[in-house]
């Protein structure tokens, strides 16, 4: 690693291509090659330039009439090997199989000193660039899509977009989840700069940002990383991979090789890179299962990566010590409390991880068509589960892009096959929703759950934005549900707070409350009751843990969420001395059927 000065400003030489004062360096790790070159536009692609041998592989060059905007490629031979290559570290590339584009690094982020929420704070909205704002049959959507949409979803109350994996992939259509070249931000998207402006948006919006990275895999499709110097061993993927059994994942033979430094070196840049260099505010980490064991499996050590765990170790350490606060959160499933153990503990270091002890048995809760088969004891495991002790230490939804895909479908639609807009749908995935924003946790929506999107998630099926206004009342009920999660009227503190009891759980008719609270108190203390069944309760005993006036905070069978809905339960509740459910007052409440009704009292 070098430096060197531009207007008295140190610019650090680093992997790829770095434009500097006398032009452009390029540096490549091709250990395996016997000469490298760089061709481009600067050359008028008719010419090489050779590249220099350096230490541990690296090879590097100043090419002098090199300058940004230009493109370009490496040459390597290898034997009778002649194999063209996309810069692994490339920030900017014309597609997946053309070439590098030198980038420099000018973008005005003005006065951006973003600081995220705290995490009991923290509203995300997981979105999918191609399909958030596009229109259907043409290309993908971009970032620029994304923009103009920001002041909706600052309306909407979200302070966190998570976004679907943005680097370049095949084609134009992608989860993204088969990245090509993690360095550069997808072209049809819009490229880095389009991005660095979504983010500095976001923040202007107060929204956080988070990026999807996917580090467990590589590809499989338009990977120049495979056999990147002409080297492999056992047919395998060459000096990125591993090239043993350790190479293998249900998405291809392309898991990177966590042991070798460069790989390491590799993976590391590419993390600080986006919290660094495009000023986002933290990362969620695809399918860590498999960056910590071969098959994705817990607690078994005779198949567990070792280097996999360091890794994600020095990279949450890293993102930690970063000046301003980062988040970081893993997609493990595999309820692991070491996740999000500090690495003082032995732990990964992660902030957060997704919650599938919550998202499955409230889902399975929701989508049955019998009543008598809710489990509300599961539910209740459900809302009072946690890692370590800590509330706000998973991820909790309903829908999010795995649970609305892959064979299974969007929540109204799993409850109502055909008719998502149906009375049945409509109230237990309101249900749900309710569940997500006052059980303990980070609470999750998944784009277009706040308007009643239908069908099942697809990267060529955009989001259906006239339903903003079909389904205006649902749309509202949602910025209620996070006006109330946030506290913004300083009425439900306790929806910040660690502590919950579920005090009531009726598996007979299907009634379930629960206490959230912080110190405890008016303003503070937040009674949640839920009716599974499609029954209704003119007046239902429900303990209260304090005497007094309880007000209906929200009521989501109230007409002005849906015309179809009853509009009872919405009266102020007078809490008498007669204890009930282990509580020391007690009121009979109107509960309609599939209803949530959330109670606090005024300070």
């Amino acid at each position: 690693m070098t430096t060197t000065k531009k207007n008295n400003k140190q610019i650090r030489v680093q992997m790829g291509a770095t434009p500097t004062p006398q032009g452009v360096t390029f540096r490549v790790w091709a250990p395996f090659a016997e000469k490298v070159f760089v061709t481009g536009s600067f050359n008028d692609w008719s010419k090489r330039n050779s590249l220099k041998r350096a230490a541990d592989g690296v090879w590097e060059t100043l090419v002098k009439t090199a300058k940004p905007k230009d493109e370009y490629k490496y040459i390597i031979i290898n034997g009778q090997q002649e194999m063209e290559r996309i810069d692994p570290y490339a920030k900017h590339v014309t597609n997946s199989v053309g070439n590098a584009i030198i980038e420099a690094d000018d973008f005005d982020w003005g006065d951006d000193k973003f600081t995220p929420p705290a995490l009991n704070e923290l509203i995300i909205y997981e979105l999918h660039i191609g399909t958030f704002l596009d229109e259907p049959g043409g290309g993908p959507g971009d970032l620029g899509g994304v923009i103009e949409r920001l002041p909706y979803l600052q309306e909407l109350g979200v302070n966190a977009i998570q976004l679907m994996p943005p680097v370049e992939f095949p084609g134009g259509h992608s989860w993204g989840y088969n990245p090509s070249h993690i360095f550069a931000i997808e072209s049809d998207y819009g490229g880095p700069t389009a991005f660095k402006a979504l983010v500095k948006a976001a923040h202007a919006h107060g929204m956080a940002v988070i990026f999807d990275v996917v580090y467990n895999h590589f590809g499989p499709g338009d990977l120049d990383l495979w056999r990147f110097d002409g080297w492999s061993e056992e047919e395998r993927g060459g000096i990125y991979f591993y090239n043993d059994i350790r190479g293998e994942t249900p998405w291809g033979a392309t898991r990177p090789d966590y042991g070798r430094p460069q790989v390491r070196q590799f993976i590391m840049d590419n993390a600080l890179m986006w919290l660094n260099d495009y000023h986002v505010d933290g990362l969620r980490f695809d399918a860590t299962s498999y960056i910590r064991n071969i098959f994705g499996n817990n607690y078994d050590t005779s198949t567990d990566i070792p280097d996999g765990w360091s890794l994600l170790q020095q990279i949450n350490e890293a993102a930690h010590n970063l000046p301003q606060p980062r988040i970081t959160i893993a997609e493990d499933l595999q309820r692991n409390e070491w996740i999000t153990k500090t690495t003082g503990e032995g732990g990964a270091g992660f902030d957060a991880q997704w919650a599938a002890e919550f998202v499955h048995p409230v889902r399975q809760a929701l989508i049955g068509t019998d009543d008598a088969q809710r489990d509300l004891d599961a539910v209740a495991a459900a809302i009072g589960a946690r890692y370590n002790g800590d509330a706000f230490d998973r991820v909790i939804y309903t829908e999010s892009h795995d649970e609305v895909a892959n064979g299974r479908a969007r929540l109204p639609e799993d409850i109502h096959p055909g008719q998502a807009a149906s009375w049945f749908a409509k109230k237990r995935s309101m249900l749900g929703a309710g569940l997500v924003f006052t059980a303990p946790g980070i609470p999750m929506i998944f784009q277009g759950q706040e308007f009643l999107e239908d069908e099942w998630f697809r990267d060529q099926d955009p989001l259906d934005w006239t339903k903003t206004a079909t389904f205006k009342g649902i749309v509202q009920f949602y910025r209620d549900l996070i006006r109330l999660r946030r506290n913004v009227d300083g009425a439900t503190k306790g929806l910040t707070g660690q502590n919950v009891d579920a005090y009531h759980i009726n598996n007979g008719d299907k009634v379930l409350a629960f206490q959230r609270w912080d110190a405890g108190g008016p303003g503070d203390s937040v009674v949640v009751v839920a009716n599974f069944a499609n029954q209704h309760f003119d007046q239902y005993t429900i303990g209260l843990p304090a005497g007094g006036t309880w007000q209906v905070r929200l009521n989501s069978d109230a007409a002005p969420y849906d015309a179809e809905f009853g509009n009872q339960g919405g009266a102020a509740i007078e809490a008498n001395a007669e204890g009930a459910d282990g509580q020391t007052h007690s009121a009979q409440i109107s509960l309609p059927p599939y209803t949530l009704l959330i109670l606090s009292q005024d300070k």
